[in-house]
């Protein structure tokens, strides 16, 4: 821990949401400066001294730092116009984890893929015995881990939100999956999305090691205007189809996680951690729970519970990858989100479109892949379910990838899968 001129040292601060980034920044800095909490919602019991339920008596106090979690949204909070004031005072607990911690750290970002990718490098690390921790997005939050050493290595899973206001964070080594339309209700434009991503690679310094996937067209057009410290390495997986044909795990047989994997191939060399050594990790990778996780095979019949999928850019690879897709969607969908696929693209595949929001699936389908659409979920995969049994001799992959926010009719996307899956074992069973 380098406490040379820490700017989070001696300070009045300000935490603003108090969920787990929130929580875990005031314990690690209740003890090292004077520490205020405050939260849109106090109905959360919260037994914490520096709580801050009077907004009158808060902003008559002049912080020199405040640090929002990444649920807050500037725009849309009780604390908008203060906060608007003091833009410049605003951190992360990203930027505070950075200012005390020196250490290795390999961050994640993009629109698809952030979580796997994470944890597939997580495990290859913690295979060949490295001290590893995964935080951010995934994991724990970034400042609630102990016993940190020099050679402790951070895999950080970041998200749009978090880098959009982190100011003095920088990761040597940095990975942009991809980048699509995405949290356009929070960012406003595509523009300002990809600007906040891209702050991770804007903060790293020189002798670091910045990942994008080759021929991402937004990626390619955004680095045309930058002037970057570190290295750029394109990602490409094409380069790796021969590793590929290696593989046994079903898991990785989706184009998706097929680039996923091409970005850990990548940034393992600077550990050097051989080929090798990763097929062994990823050969008993089981993945994560409701990101195309397979449920039920059988000889005819594949389920696929894809959930955490919340827009079009997230399915594509796999519905683009295969053939006899039986494909269920819908949703809370999401601003600006387009179906980039053709005709041509479907390989007999069909839709099932559910939910209130029908008719803005349908109008992106249209002309596109033949469907049929029902009011709920469950409607939808009993008719799935029973096309698939009456044509058992061709093999068929029911795939549950949304495309859409769950916020309709679930807490999250967990909460839907969740679901999902005992829809599926209920109707299975009955079979």
């Amino acid at each position: 821990m380098n406490k040379t001129e820490n700017i989070f040292l001696g300070k009045k601060i300000l935490i603003y949401g108090l969920g787990k980034s929130g929580i875990s920044s005031y314990k690690f800095l209740k003890s090292k400066s004077l520490v205020y909490l405050f939260d849109d919602n106090f109905k959360n019991n919260f037994k914490l001294k520096k709580k801050i339920t009077n907004l009158r008596e808060l902003l008559q106090l002049n912080f020199d730092i405040i640090i929002i979690s990444p649920g807050i949204d500037i725009f849309n909070c009780k604390l908008s116009k203060f906060l608007k004031k003091n833009l410049s005072k605003i951190y992360t607990d990203l930027d505070v984890f950075y200012s005390f911690y020196k250490n290795k750290s390999i961050t994640i970002t993009g629109t698809n893929g952030k979580s796997t990718t994470a944890k597939i490098l997580f495990d290859v690390l913690l295979d060949n015995r490295k001290d590893v921790r995964l935080i951010g997005n995934i994991g724990n939050p970034a400042l609630s881990e102990k016993k940190i050493t020099k050679k402790t290595i951070f895999v950080i899973e970041a998200s749009s939100y978090q880098l959009e206001y982190s100011k003095i964070f920088s990761s040597k080594y940095a990975a942009i999956l991809n980048i699509s339309a995405d949290h356009l209700e929070r960012h406003k434009s595509l523009k300002n999305y990809t600007n906040a991503k891209f702050r991770l690679l804007d903060s790293q310094k020189k002798g670091s090691f910045a990942y994008v996937k080759k021929n991402d067209r937004i990626i390619r057009n955004k680095l045309k205007s930058k002037k970057l410290s570190s290295k750029i390495i394109e990602v490409d997986a094409n380069r790796n189809k021969n590793f590929f044909k290696k593989i046994s795990n079903n898991y990785f047989w989706t184009d998706t996680n097929k680039e996923n994997l091409s970005f850990v191939i990548e940034i393992i060399k600077r550990f050097k951690i051989t080929n090798n050594l990763l097929f062994k990790t990823i050969e008993k990778f089981k993945g994560l729970k409701y990101r195309q996780q397979i449920i039920f095979k059988n000889n005819y019949l594949t389920i696929i519970n894809d959930s955490k999928s919340t827009s079009f850019s997230s399915s594509i690879g796999i519905l683009r990858s295969n053939s006899n897709i039986l494909w269920l969607l819908g949703g809370q969908y999401k601003k600006g989100d387009k179906l980039n696929l053709r005709k041509k693209d479907f390989n007999n595949a069909k839709a099932f479109i559910y939910g209130k929001n029908k008719n803005f699936f349908k109008d992106q389908l249209k002309d596109k892949i033949k469907f049929k659409s029902f009011d709920k979920m469950e409607d939808a995969l009993k008719e799935v379910l029973n096309f698939a049994q009456k044509e058992k001799l061709k093999k068929k992959i029911i795939l549950f990838s949304p495309c859409s926010a769950s916020f309709d009719s679930f807490k999250n996307f967990e909460d839907r899968g969740y679901y999902f899956n005992k829809l599926v074992k209920k109707y299975i069973n009955a079979k």
